[in-house]
């Protein structure tokens, strides 16, 4: 196995250069984040209910799931993104196609569907006289029944459309009744075979993309390649865990291990690209997103897989470092980024 940490800043600004001509797509669960500001020191008594309301002060909506990952590959500026996936027809989907569609994404792919559930997650969060901010449970609109043949049969139609003008496609699977049917996912191996650089990041079925380059962390990557994760004790395992995916799949397997780094597996030859240690604070929601988008935008630039790992591995290290948020990873911040000095 090799070790590659030593990317050279001109080799890493002509990659990311190079990102602005890429025309980029994601298929995927996209989401909406809600987070709600309630400030207790309002809240009275209800005269009908014995209980204390919530009073919501603020309320902040952004991108999550794969639509989190369209604002990553927007901060790093490709030339075009295309979004592929569904909506319903509820506030919750409108105020998603706003904030994407300011983002300068195409939502021309996007199906709405009368009965379909816009993917939500709400986040109430309780402050009072002290500093401390409590999360209540979240609130969860999702679908839990399969995807409609309707929205399937336009969804394909969109793809079938826009497919051929891509450079890379970046699938997002995330919910267990999502977008990704196994229909969808036959069509993206499909469009795969042709060759077409697809790279997909799912939760549950990651070893089924065959001939898809894939992204899972290494729980996701010992449970598809039906390894216990309790037996994952040194990079040596990680390895052999990658190589048993990329047997399956027949192509690239980036696998990410957290404060580990990650690996690439490609063409028999391991790789091992170690993170920066990050002093301070920090939040890891979103890193799965910024590191896809990276990855698949590198890689259309021109980038090795090892290569594109590393520029992956920067964009979710900005990331965490942003607290509170589900941030994102510009050039700049890239850039800024790589030179600071490693302590």
């Amino acid at each position: 196995m090799k070790t590659y940490e030593n990317m050279s800043r001109e080799r890493l600004g002509e990659i990311l250069t190079k990102i602005s001509m890429v025309k980029a797509g994601l298929l995927g669960d996209i989401c909406l984040d809600v987070y709600w500001h309630a400030d207790m020191r309002k809240s009275e008594l209800s005269r009908e209910t014995p209980h204390y309301p919530l009073p919501v002060v603020k309320e902040r909506m952004s991108p999550g799931g794969g639509a989190n990952v369209v604002a990553n590959m927007a901060a790093l500026e490709p030339e075009k993104v295309w979004v592929f996936g569904a909506i319903g027809d509820d506030w919750r989907g409108r105020e998603l196609v706003r904030l994407l569609e300011g983002l300068g994404a195409e939502m021309s792919g996007v199906i709405t569907g009368a009965d379909y559930i816009t993917n939500t997650y709400i986040k109430p969060l309780r402050k009072g006289f002290s500093d401390v901010v409590y999360e209540d449970p979240r609130l969860d609109f999702t679908s839990y029944d399969p995807l409609p043949v309707e929205i399937e049969e336009k969804l394909l139609m969109a793809l079938d459309e826009t497919a051929a003008g891509l450079d890379i496609l970046c699938v997002s699977d995330q919910m267990p009744f999502g977008v990704i049917s196994d229909r969808v996912r036959e069509y993206i191996c499909m469009l795969a075979g042709k060759g077409l650089r697809v790279v997909v990041d799912s939760r549950y079925h990651i070893g089924r993309f065959i001939g898809c380059t894939i992204k899972p962390n290494e729980l996701e990557g010992a449970k598809a390649a039906g390894i216990d994760p309790a037996k994952l004790h040194d990079m040596d395992d990680f390895v052999r865990t990658a190589e048993v995916l990329t047997g399956l799949t027949g192509e690239v397997v980036f696998m990410t291990l957290g404060e580990q780094g990650s690996i690439i597996v490609d063409a028999g030859q391991a790789w091992h690209i170690p993170a920066r240690k990050i002093d301070g604070p920090i939040d890891i929601v979103g890193a799965g997103d910024s590191s896809l988008s990276g990855f698949g935008l590198a890689l259309a630039a021109g980038a090795k897989p090892y290569e594109a790992a590393y520029i992956a591995g920067l964009c979710s290290g900005v990331t965490i470092q942003q607290v509170g948020v589900t941030g994102t990873a510009s050039r700049m911040q890239i850039l800024d980024w790589y030179i600071k000095p490693i302590l």
